[in-house]
């Protein structure tokens, strides 16, 4: 196989200039030295394609995580795809659709969308839905904005139970936008909020990540004692089995839709959703999908709203997000539409059975102890005698991914060093004993 070189010589040499660096290894310093490919694959010069692919595949098979049981969830969930979503989500009108400028030749994809946005306003009792954003994270950034924008502060009112990426992300955002947060703290695994301040939003997310369920209630009296808009970052197969965010007086409610028929993925692509009350749909950032007649009174369907985002407002927008993920979001569309709600909350129930379970079993070990008292869905900390990332390690030489430690964003909480636990539905009984008896093994 021939060589590739998508670089000359100088070519990389003017990069490095320009990003002032010596060289590609100085470039790549922050990677440390063990995860590093010291002289190239060992690979004789001159190989054919299907003699690379063979001998590299044969590398991937050496992994261990592709064989593991997976008990880790932390955002990024293993549920099952069904067929039919694989093989709807992958047709081609889906997979090469581009961005709809034109609806008379893009109706199908612009249904699509406008059957998502309807389906997210169901799952979170709000009124408008936009066509998807990048991920949960990024929703949770858009939330802020649309908060800052409608109420003219510049606080907010973070959760420390919000996912800590997505907590990092507006951090980074705030340092360009000038936001000011101010975390919340967690007690017995639920957010405690400031008695004084002027925040234009307060930000919780239920179940949080400890997997504890939060006291919406409560965070609504601290939003309106404040005067600031509620964001619910919300685990989209709660809403099976809680009440919507809406119902419980959200104002807008983001959360990632991974779980609906997008697999892992190493980490993406991934889908932001965000949904919102009427009031606001001139803040909504991104794309919106809207239902009208076309010239002979047939039933269309448009992109609306345009002139809010910044590619035309430019810097009177309240958001630079004019695009989506179509197909993620077609995805999870066709997976809420197969599941319907008869669907949803047998997965729902389906994961907090087989977390209960998996929770009882690990707390009937000894030195085993719950994180939080706090009631769980479908997620779980546990403290260990064993560090979380030691046990992680040994967990996996029996064939499971244990979980994740919860460690970045936690510092100096009563939580640090425990470990996180999913179960979905893919997890069965005989699964899950196994995994408790390999993880009574692993603490001794």
């Amino acid at each position: 196989m021939a060589g590739y070189v998508p670089h000359t010589d100088e070519e990389i040499d003017a990069m490095l200039a320009f990003v002032g660096v010596a060289s590609l290894d100085e470039l790549y310093g922050a990677v440390p030295g063990a995860l590093r490919l010291a002289g190239g694959l060992d690979l004789a010069p001159g190989l054919s394609e299907p003699d690379v692919l063979a001998a590299v595949s044969g590398l991937a098979g050496r992994n261990r995580a592709a064989e593991l049981v997976c008990f880790a969830g932390a955002g990024a969930y293993d549920h099952e795809i069904p067929a039919a979503t694989r093989a709807l989500a992958g047709r081609s009108e889906f997979v090469t659709a581009y961005t709809p400028y034109q609806p008379e030749v893009s109706q199908g994809v612009l249904q699509a969308l406008f059957e998502y946005q309807t389906l997210l306003c169901r799952l979170s009792g709000m009124e408008i839905s936009n066509a998807s954003l990048y991920d949960g994270a990024n929703a949770c950034v858009e939330a802020a904005n649309l908060a800052v924008a409608a109420t003219g502060r510049q606080q907010l009112w973070v959760s420390q139970g919000l996912h800590p990426h997505w907590r990092q992300t507006l951090a980074t955002f705030a340092a360009g936008t000038g936001h000011e947060m101010v975390e919340a703290p967690l007690a017995d695994g639920t957010t405690r909020w400031p008695a004084d301040g002027e925040p234009a939003a307060v930000i919780v997310q239920s179940p949080n990540f400890l997997g504890c369920l939060e006291d919406l209630h409560g965070a609504r009296h601290a939003a309106d004692a404040a005067g600031a808009l509620m964001v619910v970052a919300r685990d989209p197969v709660a809403s099976g089995l809680l009440r919507t965010p809406g119902e419980l007086g959200a104002d807008v409610v983001v959360g990632e839709g991974q779980p609906f028929g997008i697999p892992l993925s190493y980490g993406g692509p991934y889908l932001g959703l965000f949904t919102t009350r009427q009031s606001l749909v001139r803040r909504l950032p991104g794309r919106l999908v809207g239902e009208t007649v076309d010239t002979e009174g047939r039933r269309a369907y448009v992109t609306t709203l345009r002139a809010r985002e910044q590619d035309i407002r430019r810097e009177k927008a309240s958001s630079n997000v004019c695009t989506n993920q179509t197909l993620m979001a077609v995805a999870a569309a066709i997976q809420l539409s197969w599941l319907g709600t008869a669907g949803l909350r047998e997965l729902a129930v389906r994961c907090a059975r087989g977390t209960r379970y998996c929770r009882e079993a690990l707390l009937a070990i000894d030195g085993v102890e719950p994180a939080a008292p706090a009631p769980v869905l479908r997620e779980f900390a546990v403290r260990t005698p064993v560090p979380p990332t030691a046990l992680v390690e040994r967990l996996a030489d029996e064939g499971f991914l244990a979980g994740v430690a919860v460690d970045e964003g936690f510092e100096g909480t009563d939580y640090q060093g425990s470990l996180l636990v999913a179960v979905t539905e893919r997890r069965t009984r005989a699964e899950i004993d196994a995994f408790a008896a390999a993880f009574e093994k692993a603490v001794r």
